[in-house]
């Protein structure tokens, strides 16, 4: 956007001064609803292609967490004997896992987004902030899949969420700004830098580890919680199992920590997605 000015010249001519927007108008946030349907329409593309011509389709959204779940449950719960309080460890590592597939796909197919579409970001003119976006919103559609085998588990254990249960979309929100907030850093590095595309992988381990998915974060120290709690996730995991499940203790000022760690990484990655915007059409 470009903030534009008059002055009448010595000749009674015109002159338009051309000036660079600034402060926040200079993101152009607004393009974001004027472009909403292509918003809609790249989040339904990315579903489409995900489940073509696979035999399971949607069920692989249940699988993958399912699966991880029992192995878990096995070899941290059972072997291990994992602390997990008065909680069935499988209902406890699958609380967990809800939030961190959905933020771990969600980073992937943000971080990778644009050079992905590239086709389309080099023919077409829009906002290219609606590409890492629409990739992180495509992974909702899992979580609601597999949140359904999260209330079965519920029901198997006689288990009754708790008052705190209006807190999740919280929660859930943190989660997609976590993960939206790293996939805009990850992806205009990724149109510089290819290498982003192999350390993926290795980010999305490495941080599962610094995530109290497996264990609680009762396990930390209580002088280094504020620290591990940079960590946004902490409090989003932390937070989806005070807002599920009973018994827990409010996760209090890990959740202040996180959230704003989170909200920091959404505004820093929109400002260099933003700044870096008019040279991906040149490089991708």
């Amino acid at each position: 956007m470009t903030e534009t000015s008059i002055a009448a010249g010595s000749q009674h001519e015109d002159v338009i001064i051309l000036r660079p927007s600034r402060g926040w108008g200079s993101l152009n946030l607004r393009d974001l609803w004027v472009y909403r349907e292509l918003i809609y329409f790249l989040t339904w593309r990315d579903l489409k292609v995900r489940y073509k011509q696979t035999l399971l389709g949607a069920a692989w959204a249940i699988l993958q967490p399912f699966l991880s779940m029992v192995v878990f449950s096995v070899f941290f719960g059972g072997l291990l004997r994992v602390s997990s309080g008065n909680i069935p460890y499988p209902i406890f590592s699958y609380t967990a896992l809800l939030p961190w597939g959905l933020f771990s796909k969600a980073l992937t197919d943000a971080g990778r987004s644009l050079v992905i579409n590239r086709n389309v970001i080099t023919k077409v003119y829009f906002p290219r902030l609606i590409v890492p976006l629409s990739s992180v919103l495509g992974g909702l559609v899992d979580f609601l899949i597999a949140f359904i085998v999260l209330i079965g588990m519920m029901w198997y254990f006689k288990m009754v969420p708790t008052t705190a249960l209006w807190t999740l979309p919280f929660f859930l929100l943190l989660t997609l700004a976590t993960a939206l907030g790293v996939g805009l850093w990850l992806s205009a590095l990724n149109v510089i830098y290819r290498d982003v595309g192999y350390v993926l992988p290795f980010l999305t381990q490495f941080w599962f580890y610094l995530t109290p998915v497996v264990y609680s974060s009762s396990e930390v120290p209580e002088k280094w919680r504020i620290i591990y709690a940079l960590n946004p996730m902490v409090g989003v995991v932390e937070g989806f199992r005070w807002a599920l499940l009973p018994g827990g203790n409010p996760p209090g000022p890990m959740v202040a920590v996180s959230a704003a760690i989170a909200v920091a990484l959404l505004i820093s990655g929109t400002i260099y997605f933003r700044r870096m915007e008019r040279t991906f059409a040149d490089m991708v």
